[in-house]
């Protein structure tokens, strides 16, 4: 009986060894299957890498880095604030500035320029030098196999002269103007602005920006003064308004945004009242999502994930269509010395067809690197998780 029990133990033990060889074994193998943990870092640049501060250069006109620190500021001409761009393709970014900013005597250039894949200037639309003042933002309608570029021009003072506010569609290659929508007077102050409620349908209040929709219409965010959507046919006739100025439902405090969904249901960016707005076609308001803090560009992916970029947080947050925060990154560029990639007040975004973004930062970044506005590159990472890219643009159907 001993040695039938001695027996029967080590075969016992023999099948042990044998099954915890097995489990390690198959412990090892998936550990070395399972994707590595990613460690550091603080997800300001997302699923992107930057690149580096250089990438945006000084134009040809503009006073050397050098010349630039401290205290030669002063006379120093650098680029004013980047307020909006369009990537028209990976090697064709068109940015709107509102020109130089510099010595008084000096005169303004550099509206409308182009930069190529490098950030290099290639093109420079001086030939409309004197009908722009700030072109606020650029636009390519998404529906549109001509691609004309649309500029939101706020207006304002230009080296003399009076710039009206006004929207334009250019065609492609810059040569022509095909549209242009123009308020008969000259930018106004909010008090003459708000005397004159309703507005008419030229009658712009530092319109914002631009959406547009497959049968040819357009709606603009009119905007920093008036707080009204107002569409308009691919002619450039007013069509229908809705919202007024002010805090209440339906009300606007600086519209900064616009997109619109599969369900045609118009997102709006009301920065000022810290929310998104979300509206039927026929302005009926459906719902608001509340304390997003300074958003101003809104951008909704083939995906349906609504990317909010804020001014006040220095970033961009994505949303799900129920406003479900899902994913965020970015952060401001200039606290102590800064870092590549960071942003300073971004205003609009734009993705070009390889998936790089492009963001407009609206206020200088770092005096010595990079004076005045400026651009950011983010090119998407070779492991990154495609679910937190930004995808392209969503296509609706009429």
């Amino acid at each position: 009986m001993r040695l039938e029990r001695k027996g029967s133990a080590l075969v016992l033990a023999a099948c042990l060894a044998v099954l915890v060889g097995c489990v390690g074994e198959n412990q090892a193998a998936s550990a070395a299957n399972a994707d590595p943990i990613r460690k550091g870092g603080d997800g300001r640049y997302g699923e992107y890498t930057s690149a580096p501060t250089s990438w945006w250069k000084p134009a040809p006109n503009h006073t050397s880095l050098e010349a630039c620190r401290g205290d030669g500021m002063e006379t120093c001409v650098r680029w004013g604030q980047v307020s909006g761009l369009v990537a028209v393709d990976p090697n064709r970014i068109l940015v709107g500035i509102t020109g130089d900013f510099g010595p008084p005597e000096k005169p303004t250039k550099n509206y409308i320029v182009g930069v190529n894949a490098n950030g290099e200037m290639v093109e420079n639309w001086t030939q409309w030098d004197t009908m722009v003042a700030f072109p606020h933002q650029l636009y390519i309608n998404p529906y549109d196999p001509e691609r004309h570029i649309w500029v939101v021009d706020r207006g304002g003072d230009h080296d003399g002269l009076q710039i009206h506010e006004q929207i334009f569609k250019f065609t492609n290659d810059a040569k022509q103007v095909v549209l242009r929508l123009r308020d008969p007077n000259p930018r106004q102050s909010d008090a003459e602005v708000m005397a004159n409620q309703p507005p008419g349908p030229l009658d712009f209040g530092q319109a914002s920006t631009l959406a547009f929709l497959p049968n040819g219409d357009f709606l603009l965010g009119d905007g920093y003064q008036n707080g009204r959507i107002a569409r308009y046919n691919a002619q450039g006739e007013h069509l229908s308004d809705f919202g007024t100025p002010g805090e209440g439902p339906g009300q606007f405090d600086l519209i900064h945004g616009i997109a619109v969904d599969k369900q045609h249901r118009i997102y709006v960016s009301d920065r000022d009242n810290n929310r998104i707005q979300i509206f039927q076609e026929d302005g009926t308001l459906i719902e608001e999502w509340p304390d997003i803090q300074g958003p101003t560009g809104i951008y909704i992916d083939d995906r349906e994930h609504v990317w909010v970029l804020s001014t006040t947080l220095n970033g961009i947050t994505m949303y799900n269509l129920q406003g479900q925060l899902m994913h965020r990154f970015g952060a401001y560029c200039c606290t102590r010395g800064g870092f590549e990639g960071g942003l300073s007040r971004p205003h609009q975004m734009s993705r070009d067809s390889e998936g790089n973004i492009y963001i407009a930062n609206y206020d200088p970044g770092l005096p010595g690197v990079q004076p005045g506005g400026y651009v950011t590159k983010y090119m998407p990472r070779p492991d990154a998780n495609p679910e937190f890219l930004v995808g392209p643009p969503l296509m609706l159907e009429n």
